[in-house]
């Protein structure tokens, strides 16, 4: 697999006509194959059937999607898993769903395939014809080379200086991914209470690197044990890890046994939700995009240690002081300030983010557009 490069367009206006329900009914196909996607796509799934869509929703059976999908009350049909971090395994676990997605795809009458990045859904959507929406917001991950005709939208900061591709479009809105979930977010102040953490105590909350993502440096794990360290010496601090699956979790409890006994390392028994971990932290230390970000866009000091290829928005969110990047552990010892956080008095915006109307008015037009080339042709 190689990147794909990409022409983009300018942002399409915020529509105030765009909720006027479809002439025919419309289908949208929505594949959530990661974590991260459960929480974006849940305030987008009821904007689109507000404007008249149709959502079918398939989901993979991969880190925690399964469980957050149960946790907001989202019906999926789940095809695939995870297969590892081998490339064969990869890849043919790739192939494999792709063929099962279009399966199950086939009878239900789709007219747009959408997800974040989702390459089982851009295969599956390439085999039985359908037009593919891909959402991204990190500009190293691997393309599938054989999609000739794609949509792609990212945020405005994204993919600025890449050159053009034929077939590739690109849409761009306002802020960060994480910006089209926040406003929905409400804190949960007994949190603490649930996991067993006292309000005095200072929680710092850790997620672990993506060891089987095929963009994974190794440095990344030597950061984790540097971070882990720190804060087991540190009195009053206690560590909540987030592992990123069942074997991560088991390889972690396997080193860091003693710490998990004593409480001074926890990982929490049930799914939880995720912003609500970041808001009642009192600083995060994350190896993956998702997290640093959310962090970063609520206010809350973050520090990443992903030792991958650093994307655009990682870069502009390091460049306005809101996330702090690691490179080795000596900073890692040297830059997490252990400082308590106040959050007395802070508050958050619940407006629909531009973000999320400028992604659904994207949407809404492709359909629109869809729409009246069906009319056109069955006049």
């Amino acid at each position: 697999m190689k990147s794909t490069m990409l022409v983009t367009d300018e942002i399409t206006p915020v529509s105030t006509a765009a909720a006027n329900p479809p002439a025919v009914r419309q289908r949208i196909w929505i594949d959530l194959d990661n974590s991260p996607h459960v929480p974006f796509f849940v305030p987008i799934i009821p904007e689109l059937k507000a404007r008249g869509f149709e959502i079918f929703l398939t989901g993979r059976d991969s880190y925690q999607v399964v469980e957050l999908l149960k946790y907001y009350g989202i019906q999926a049909r789940i095809i695939g898993k995870h297969y590892g971090k081998r490339k064969i395994l990869k890849f043919l676990g790739t192939a494999w769903r792709a063929v099962a997605l279009a399966y199950a795809v086939r009878k239900e009458k789709v007219d747009l395939a959408l997800s974040h990045g989702s390459r089982g859904c851009i295969l599956a959507s390439a085999l039985l014809g359908i037009d593919n929406v891909t959402i991204v917001d990190y500009e190293h991950t691997s393309k599938v080379s054989v999609v000739k005709k794609l949509t792609l939208i990212c945020p405005e900061i994204l993919l600025a200086n890449e050159a053009p591709t034929e077939g590739v479009k690109v849409l761009k809105y306002p802020g960060i991914k994480e910006d089209v979930y926040l406003p929905s977010f409400r804190p949960d102040p007994l949190l603490r209470a649930r996991l067993g953490i006292a309000q005095d105590e200072l929680l710092v909350t850790v997620r672990p690197p993506a060891t089987e993502a095929h963009y994974h440096n190794p440095e990344a794990e030597g950061l984790l044990t540097a971070t882990l360290e720190k804060f087991r010496d540190l009195l009053g601090a206690r560590v909540l890890l987030l592992p990123r699956n069942k074997n991560q979790e088991n390889a972690l409890r396997a080193v860091w046994t003693k710490e998990l006994a004593s409480g001074k390392i926890v990982i929490p028994a049930h799914v939880e939700d995720g912003m609500n971990i970041i808001w009642n932290s009192d600083l995060v230390v994350s190896g993956g995009g998702t997290m640093n970000r959310e962090a970063a866009a609520m206010g809350v000091p973050v520090y990443s240690i992903f030792r991958g290829p650093i994307g655009a928005v990682d870069r502009f969110l390091s460049s306005q002081g809101r996330l702090v990047l690691l490179e080795n552990e000596e900073q890692v010892r040297s830059k997490i300030r252990a400082v308590r956080r106040e959050k007395e008095g802070l508050s958050l915006n619940h407006q629909k983010s531009a973000a999320l109307e400028t992604i659904v008015n994207h949407i809404t037009s492709i359909m629109e557009s869809k729409n009246r080339l069906v009319q056109k042709a069955s006049k």
